[in-house]
């Protein structure tokens, strides 16, 4: 029997998908490939506890807000403070407080088209 074994990407639609492109190299270091405008991550450059979480939501959920989006996104970072100060100075919003839990560290912000995405630094 096939089954799935991790996430092979995260795709959504894009107002200016160039300039979303850039704000997230110029903001976390992206590595864009002009050729599709995207980025790729391989899973031998993820911190030893990290895991791809395959998550759906109640319908009903508040947990994406204050974006209005269907989905969120999460990250896997190194230093997750110096990720939402980046953020904040390319002019992201940040929301809420990071809390920590047996997991690491948890984060969240907003990009300059309303996406919410989570940051998550390993313990």
């Amino acid at each position: 029997m096939g089954k799935v074994v991790g996430v092979g990407g995260v795709f959504f639609k894009s107002k200016d998908r160039d300039a979303l492109g850039k704000w997230y190299q110029d903001t976390l270091g992206f590595n864009i490939d002009p050729s599709y405008g995207g980025s790729h991550f391989l899973q031998k450059d993820a911190p030893e506890k990290a895991c791809t979480v395959w998550g759906p939501f109640k319908e009903d959920t508040d947990y994406f807000e204050p974006s209005d989006r269907e989905f969120m996104i999460n990250f896997i970072v190194d230093d997750i403070y110096q990720c939402l100060k980046q953020v904040e100075q390319g002019g992201g919003k940040i929301v809420g407080e990071p809390c920590e839990d047996d997991m690491g560290i948890f984060a969240w912000f907003v990009d300059p088209e309303g996406n919410k995405i989570e940051l998550w630094q390993v313990k």
